[in-house]
């Protein structure tokens, strides 16, 4: 049988732990029978030939700049069926500048008005309505609480509640914020999981577990 492949691109800023979040999805990856290939460069992006082979892409890539050349092949590929899956600023803070890259993505990070080390809570969504999340309770969790700008057609698996804050936009009350989602981009799949400021975040089993069915069911 076939063994599936998976690309992990990894880079950005190094408050992220780029290498050593690649190295727990690297593991998670390999566990479960795919080929794993880790790549520094943006410039792996560009190979479409290369990419449509791909049954997974997974970014992990903080801000920085995306060129044309580099995006386009992936686009497509994701589009042919390829899946994507991804977590925290790897995926939905890669590149500001591309609205591109966020309307595949799904969403794109604004702001985490309490910074890092804020303690909240991971609330399932429908349990059952996914595999994904099929079993797993809610969790609490120690980091950043991300505030997105979401796509509104993304399927939320998981939310957590953004308390009152000093900031301007508490004029707007306490909301719920997507936390786990899936959506599609042509024939392929999208995976996204806001958590994932350190690799610790993945020693909380069910934040691991997430990522681990994630990528399963993005993978084509």
């Amino acid at each position: 049988m076939k063994s599936k492949k998976a690309l992990i691109v990894r880079g950005g800023w190094d408050g992220h732990e780029p290498q050593k979040v690649s190295e727990v999805f690297a593991g998670l990856l390999k566990e479960e029978g795919f080929e794993v290939e880790v790549s520094d460069t943006l410039d792996s992006f560009k190979n479409e030939e290369k990419l449509l082979d791909l049954n997974l892409i997974v970014p992990i890539w903080t801000m920085g700049d995306i060129s044309n050349e580099q995006l386009q092949p992936v686009l497509k590929a994701v589009e042919l069926g390829v899946g994507m899956a991804g977590c925290h600023g790897g995926m939905c803070d890669s590149f500001r500048n591309s609205v591109e890259w966020q309307f595949m993505t799904g969403s794109q990070w604004v702001a985490h008005p309490f910074n890092d080390g804020v303690e909240y809570e991971v609330n399932i969504i429908g349990s059952g309505s996914s595999p994904i999340i099929e079993g797993i309770k809610d969790f609490k969790v120690k980091s950043e609480q991300y505030f997105l700008h979401v796509d509104p057609s993304v399927d939320v698996l998981a939310t957590t509640t953004f308390p009152l804050s000093d900031g301007a936009h508490s004029a707007n009350g306490i909301i719920q914020m997507p936390v786990v989602y899936t959506k599609m981009w042509g024939k392929g799949k999208v995976f996204y999981n806001a958590l994932g400021h350190h690799a610790d975040i993945f020693d909380i089993p069910e934040a691991k577990e997430l990522m681990r069915r994630g990528f399963l069911w993005a993978a084509k």
